[in-house]
């Protein structure tokens, strides 16, 4: 199966088909050969609640959770809230009522708590399906969170809600009794997962700090996080009690916050060699189980009797209920939201369309059917072909194939149609900017192989004369977009190439053991804030800030850290002399970057103007931070010789490290006398 969903990647991109679409007709396909006696093996593999709950959908969810920037989450709580809770129990009341009604009137009565089971499961939207494609198709990033903290937060709204009512269906309904205590569970689902994904995420953060030095360490704890989260909140919740009241912690909200503290906070604490690798990993690890689960769903396909016409006639019923209850739960909600928010935080009339259109349906639905046991009886059960389990079986399948089939397959029509694949302003600079950067340095390095004799003259005239066009065309494009322009976008995105200048050396420094983690992460959180203040067109933002209180958790970890292991004054005076100290080599660092720039390059995509105002800005930071940290080092000399003794030799062991790498990769030296070498400078 595996093999075939790397197939998919190429064979979907010729049929121009979703990748998720592709395999699900790959299931199909699988599930109809499995019909033939040689291929019978295929019916052997089947969706189960213990593979989808503990095994895949952690991956899923960890996954999506922990490349979410709670920065930004933080920055739309509210629609994020709205959308995960609010509109999901519209959505499923709406589902319930109506697909209730419209089955008596098709003369196809089934009880009321039967619909009600189906909206909550249905209700919650697939972030994996839907992500694939706005990322593919360029929907704007802002759009892309909204859509993914909603998906990611009403799964678990979604199945806390699903398995209250499941409850309901297994002990029976004993008015406001049950109607109570159904309420007090799914909150106290709601409170448990995430006062318990924030113990385990703080937990294995610390851990991850602790085995920092082995970077296999830093990426197994990773792994063990995400599935120890989810399996301990299920153990929770099939065994506390309290008197009579069964308590519950939602182990998809544990998981997701875990994952969110892990990705926010606790990155900083990851291996810096192994931080690339683990967000990697974990993006392999989502392909592979969403290539499972959706070639599983298409075999399903085939076992679902959609030949009965009551089947089939109910289905396409739903279909239309559940696209209708998504509009109705959407806009009203997201218009109410803008009614109240500030004018830069609504959510622009095309981007509730995308909302109410891209609801896809997968894995998350499929397991909640499953949870349901196949021999649930509910009284007055009329269907006597199909058990209740199966029934909705059949719609969850229905509903997720017109899903996919119907709205993935259209999104990308949807989004060009409204216009949200369009480049914003600043994108539009920057694009031509990187295009007169590449065809420049490509004229460049072409004339140098020429003259190498690495390339004949005849071809390296040619290409030299083909990029060289193509940077006079990227010029003139650069002129005719700024005069366009009430605000001069090349001054943005010179600051904001400057930004990433810092936080590239700063990682650098870090990740060699020149700064405390306090110091690296203090100073990431100002550039952060200078970043986001030129993205939105403020080229004077505050120098002064390091937080806004957007970090929730750099905020909690610090309010703890205060009361339980409060900084020495040795420690403030360490961190003071660290912090100046990298500050003062970052700021050269963007002076020395920009300075290389050639003249006609630099000339011609930035400002005069622009490139003055920077250097004059960071030699004026460089002197500053140069002059404060000879500052503290004067009046604190016994505590500062030692540690920039140490930085010093921090400095050295990056450069020893490097040759050593660099004897290795031109095999000077074998590996065993690599890992001597490597065990003799680490000493």
């Amino acid at each position: 199966m595996l093999g075939l969903s790397s197939l998919a990647i190429f064979w979907a991109k010729r049929v121009r088909l979703p990748h998720t679409v592709f395999l699900v007709l790959m299931g199909v396909g699988l599930g109809l050969l499995a019909q033939v006696p040689l291929f019978s093996f295929f019916e052997e593999f089947h969706l189960t609640p213990e593979l989808l709950f503990f095994l895949l959908l952690p991956t899923l969810i960890f996954e999506s959770a922990y490349n979410m920037s709670a920065r930004k989450l933080v920055e739309d709580t509210w629609i994020v809230v709205l959308l995960a809770v609010v509109s999901l129990l519209i959505s499923t009341a709406v589902i319930a009522v109506l697909l209730y009604g419209v089955l008596i009137l098709l003369g196809i009565p089934v009880p009321f708590i039967i619909t009600l089971l189906f909206g909550a499961l249905i209700s919650a939207t697939d972030p994996v399906a839907v992500l694939a494609l706005f990322k593919e198709y360029g929907a704007p990033r802002r759009l892309s969170l909204i859509f993914e903290g909603e998906s990611l937060f009403n799964d678990a709204t979604s199945v806390a809600l699903f398995l209250v009512v499941l409850e309901v269906a297994l002990a029976g309904y004993h008015g406001f009794t049950t109607i109570g205590m159904g309420i007090l569970s799914f909150i106290v689902m709601i409170v448990g997962g995430v006062a318990f994904g924030v113990l385990m995420g703080g937990i294995f953060s610390k851990l991850v700090g602790l085995a920092r030095e082995n970077e296999t360490a830093s990426i197994t704890l990773t792994i063990v996080l995400a599935h120890t989260t989810f399996i301990l909140a299920e153990l929770i919740s099939s065994h506390v009690h309290i008197g009579d009241f069964h308590v519950r912690v939602s182990s998809i909200i544990a998981t997701t916050i875990a994952a969110l503290l892990m990705g926010n906070y606790g990155r900083a604490k990851i291996n810096p060699k192994a931080e690339e690798f683990v967000e990697k990993l974990w993006g392999h690890f989502a392909f592979l189980c969403n290539s499972i689960i959706f070639i599983l769903i298409g075999i399903l396909f085939i076992s679902v009797p959609f030949d009965d016409p009551v089947i089939l006639t109910t289905v396409l019923a739903t279909v239309l209920i559940v696209a209708f209850a998504r509009a109705v739960s959407v806009y009203p909600i997201v218009g109410l939201f803008n009614f109240f928010a500030p004018q830069d935080q609504s959510v622009p009339r095309g981007w509730q369309h995308l909302l109410s259109w891209g609801s896809l349906r997968g894995a998350l639905a499929v397991t909640m059917v499953l949870l349901i046991p196949p021999t649930l009886t509910i009284p007055h059960w009329s269907l006597t072909s199909v058990t209740p389990q199966e029934f909705i079986l059949a719609l969850t399948v229905g509903c997720i194939f017109a899903t996919l089939f119907i709205k993935a397959t259209t999104i990308q029509r949807f989004m060009r149609t409204l216009k949200l694949d369009e480049l914003t302003d600043i994108e539009k600079i920057e694009r031509i900017e990187a295009r007169a950067l590449i065809h420049h340095e490509v004229a460049e390095r072409v004339s140098q192989y020429e003259s190498r004799g690495y390339i004949s003259k005849e071809i390296a005239q040619r290409l030299i004369s083909e990029n060289s066009a193509d940077f006079e065309t990227a010029k003139s494009g650069i002129k005719n977009l700024s005069k366009t322009q009430t605000t001069n976008l090349t001054d943005r995105v010179l600051r904001m190439y400057a930004i990433g200048i810092e936080k590239k050396y700063l990682k650098e420094l870090f990740s060699h053991d020149e700064m405390s983690e306090r110091v690296f992460k203090r100073i990431m959180g100002k550039l952060g804030l200078q970043l986001e203040a030129i993205e939105r067109g403020d080229l004077e933002p505050n120098m002064s800030l390091h937080t806004d209180g957007k970090d929730v958790f750099e905020h909690l970890a610090s309010l703890l850290q205060q009361y339980i292991t409060p900084l020495t004054a040795k420690e403030k005076i360490a961190d003071s002399f660290m912090y100046y100290r990298a500050q003062t080599i970052i700021a050269r660092k963007v002076l020395k970057t920009i300075g290389t720039l050639d003249t006609e390059l630099a000339s011609s995509i930035f400002t005069s103007a622009a490139l003055q105002h920077v250097n004059e800005l960071y030699t004026t930071f460089k002197n500053q931070s140069e002059t404060k940290m000879n500052e503290v080092f004067s009046a604190h000399t016994d505590i500062c010789a030692p540690l920039r003794e140490r930085l010093a030799h921090c400095g050295v062991s990056k450069i020893e490290e490097g040759l050593l790498e660099e004897l290795r990769e031109q095999e000077f030296i074998t590996p065993k006398l690599y890992l001597t070498l490597s065990e003799e400078l680490r000493h």
